[in-house]
């Protein structure tokens, strides 16, 4: 007897790594489902990449008058919390709401709950079973646990992006991109005191160190306090306020404050999906999918951050998805990811970004390449917005000429990376990046200087 399906596709997951694999199928004739236990949008539209940013853009208002100060630029500007995130809310309030009118015109199904394998083909949703001939996973990620006492005091990512005050004395446990971002929003909307607790030697460890040296100095200057080696052990309530302890190579430490939040980086968001009820299996850096991205179940796919696939970022995601989205329509594996160079951007003020390889990296490789590494806050393209630190490291392979990686800290970084990344795939060699004719002056007019 042929079993009843409700659908040929639920996608659980209405976030970046899902929802261009509903669409695709729903135009394609698939009736689909859409599961999300939160607003739908996923952690980039509401909880992360976008809401920082504009956080971000009200925050250069106020480097934007400090580095003009005695230029001709007299303000002393100042950041109102409540209007800034009334601002950030002009986006992420009405974009779930948007993403589902479209689904429903879409004819997608719209649903709400904590989705949970019962079967290889079965999810129970809100105490109902809901079947499907295919399934999609894209739950993302979550701050990962910490096992320390007091874990349950720490404040999200995701509840500082809403907070309705601004915190007076904030503690960021971790230094990757969350803690290096939002300690830099918090100091300059006026928070007395802002302290980074890292446990490693320096913060963000993918990014080049001559460059995140520079971006520590800054973020010192600016006030911050950055403390590497710092092995959290416990955080304590006492009384209005929290003392975070924590161990260096000097000693055990005590810092009081008004908030802590947690920012020592996120795992995948699986656990509660009962994935060996569906067959399919997961490691550490969570669902383990073939280079179509598939599952260890044919009819499930994976795609995004709850995937043991590509980096964790949202062009990743969106680019794993489509993939999925094509073998699933396509009824097998005739797509395969090849991922392209990926730039990778930390939004601090100066913002530090990277592409391609490390010169570490492309030393244990044993590839031979020059190094174009230069400070250029005397460059016309800082000068002109009274930039203090700016600076590139390019690597170029010798022989051929092609770009191995590319690493940038200063004004225009987060769009001068794109073209690095745009050249790298198209496999054009300095000379030929050199031969471009760029408008001037711009930050991409610089790029022939730099390689």
């Amino acid at each position: 007897m042929t079993k009843a399906f409700d659908f040929d596709l639920i996608v659980i997951g209405a976030g970046t790594g899902g929802n261009g694999v509903a669409r695709m199928a729903a135009s394609a004739g698939w009736k689909v489902a859409s599961i999300d236990e939160l607003p739908y949008g996923g952690t980039c539209a509401l909880r992360g990449c976008d809401p920082k940013k504009m956080l971000i853009a009200v925050t250069e208002g106020v480097e934007w008058a400090q580095n003009m100060s005695g230029n001709g630029f007299d303000a002393r500007p100042s950041i109102n919390w409540p209007e800034m995130m009334a601002f950030k809310r002009t986006f992420t309030d009405a974009m779930p709401q948007r993403i589902e009118t479209g689904f429903k015109k879409a004819g997608i199904a719209t649903l709400h709950g904590s989705a949970r394998f019962t079967g290889s083909d079965a999810i129970e949703l809100n105490g109902e079973t809901l079947r499907a001939k295919h399934f999609h996973i894209a739950t993302g990620a979550r701050p990962m646990t910490l096992n320390i006492p007091g874990e349950g005091l720490l404040t999200t990512s995701t509840e500082f992006l809403d907070l309705p005050e601004r915190p007076n004395r904030v503690v960021f446990v971790g230094g990757g991109f969350i803690a290096m971002e939002f300690s830099h929003i918090a100091k300059r909307a006026g928070a007395s005191a802002v302290t980074v607790l890292e446990m490693a030697k320096r913060p963000l460890g993918p990014f080049d160190p001559d460059l995140v040296e520079m971006l520590v100095e800054a973020s010192v200057e600016l006030g911050i306090d950055l403390q590497t080696e710092a092995k959290v052990l416990k955080v304590e309530k006492r009384e209005e306020e929290f003392a975070v302890v924590f161990e260096t190579p000097y000693g055990t430490k005590t810092q009081t404050c008004d908030l802590v939040v947690h920012a020592t980086g996120r795992v995948p968001n699986i656990d509660h999906l009962n994935l060996p009820a569906a067959g399919v299996e997961a490691g550490p850096r969570g669902i383990q999918v073939n280079s179509a991205m598939r599952t260890t179940n044919p009819a499930i796919f994976a795609a995004g951050d709850c995937a043991d696939s590509g980096l964790n970022i949202t062009p990743v995601s969106a680019y794993e998805a489509r993939i999925a989205g094509k073998n699933l329509l396509a009824g097998k594996d005739e797509r395969t990811v090849s991922y392209p160079p990926v730039p990778s951007v930390v939004f601090t003020l100066p913002p530090v970004a990277t592409v391609g390889l490390s010169e570490f990296a492309a030393t244990e490789r044993g590839l031979k390449f020059d190094t174009h590494f230069e400070r250029t806050p005397g460059w016309y393209s800082s000068m002109r917005v009274g930039a203090k630190r700016s600076a590139f490291k390019v690597l170029v392979e010798q022989g051929t000429g092609l770009i191995l990686g590319a690493h940038l800290i200063g004004p225009g970084a987060e769009e001068q990376i794109n073209l690095f990344a745009m050249a790298m795939g198209a496999g054009l060699t300095a000379n030929q990046i050199k031969a471009m004719i760029f408008a001037y002056p711009s930050y991409a007019s610089d790029i022939g200087s730099m390689v």
